[in-house]
């Protein structure tokens, strides 16, 4: 008769904390963005923990730890919200909403210098002037960049503005250095929030990066427009009200002087009128020869 041997599976304690810690998080705080770490520099993380302390908690996460994590919290559309749990990421547990989170990353982004392989966010740009650099082996380095130079007093100047690798463009080797040794630091790094979760409703990034000028003018825009709608058909607001009083008096300034009407103030506007048109027929009889 044969025995089975049951072996219990021992699992990492380390492992086992950090999905407690996850489904703590993920109960405790209502909203959760997931961040891709993508070349995303350890450096840039301290910066970011630094500046959400007290206002949220980044956990950097195996996504399949952070699966189970989740699932164990019980939290509303868990299933949808782990279906974008792809690449590298960090979880950011917070109770500010992901518009402000989004708002607070881009704010504390930095400029860095471009390693080989990174793709260029923007047509980078070489100013013309002088570089400080010693004339020597550098030449070619701008050569094969397609940036003009000149010698002058031994140093190496830049013709005109030229533009250094065009935008979504891979930057080589070569000119990440010559980048480098221009001070030129053309990549823009930070977090970025590829999704955002609040109580059960989910954000793509589209949605929560705000581009706050925009908004702005769009808010102006609609205000304007409606403000105007609203003296049109004489909606009377604290806003509209001295405007729409205006335009009335316009109105009847304008009707009166068309009549004839003499008040206080349509007189001078009439006399002017009947002056002016007095003189433009002056005018006309002089050209037909009439005095």
């Amino acid at each position: 008769m044969s025995k089975q041997v049951q072996v219990q599976r021992e699992y990492n304690p380390k492992k086992l904390a950090l999905v407690d810690r996850v489904a703590k998080l993920a109960k405790i705080y209502p909203v959760i963005a997931v961040t891709q770490l993508t070349k995303v520099r350890s450096a840039q993380l301290m910066a970011v923990r630094k500046v959400l302390r007290d206002q949220a908690e980044i956990v950097v996460v195996k996504n399949r730890l952070a699966t189970l994590g989740l699932k164990r919290a019980g939290i509303k559309n868990a299933d949808e919200l782990l279906n974008h749990l792809t690449g590298q990421n960090a979880l950011i547990f917070s109770k500010l909403d992901p518009f402000k989170l989004y708002l607070m990353l881009d704010k504390n982004r930095v400029n860095l210098p471009a390693r080989a392989g990174d793709k260029a966010p923007i047509d980078i740009m070489v100013p013309s002037g002088n570089t400080g650099l010693a004339a020597g082996p550098v030449l070619s380095e701008f050569r094969e960049a397609g940036i003009a130079t000149k010698i002058e007093s031994g140093s190496v100047w830049v013709s005109k503005d030229s533009v250094a690798v065009k935008s979504g463009a891979v930057i080589s080797p070569k000119l990440a250095s010559l980048l480098s040794k221009l001070g030129i630091k053309p990549i823009r790094a930070g977090l970025s929030i590829a999704l955002g979760y609040e109580n059960g409703l989910i954000y793509g990034s589209d949605i929560v990066a705000i581009d706050l000028e925009k908004y702005r003018a769009s808010l102006l825009e609609g205000y304007s427009s409606s403000r105007g709608l609203a003296i049109e058909i004489g909606y009377v607001t604290k806003e509209t009200a001295p405007l729409i009083i205006a335009k009335v008096y316009r109105e009847a300034l304008a009707l009166a002087i068309q009549s004839g009407n003499l008040t206080k103030e349509s007189a001078p506007l009439i006399l002017a009128k009947v002056v002016a048109e007095a003189n433009a027929l002056q005018a006309k009889a002089k050209e037909k020869g009439y005095q």
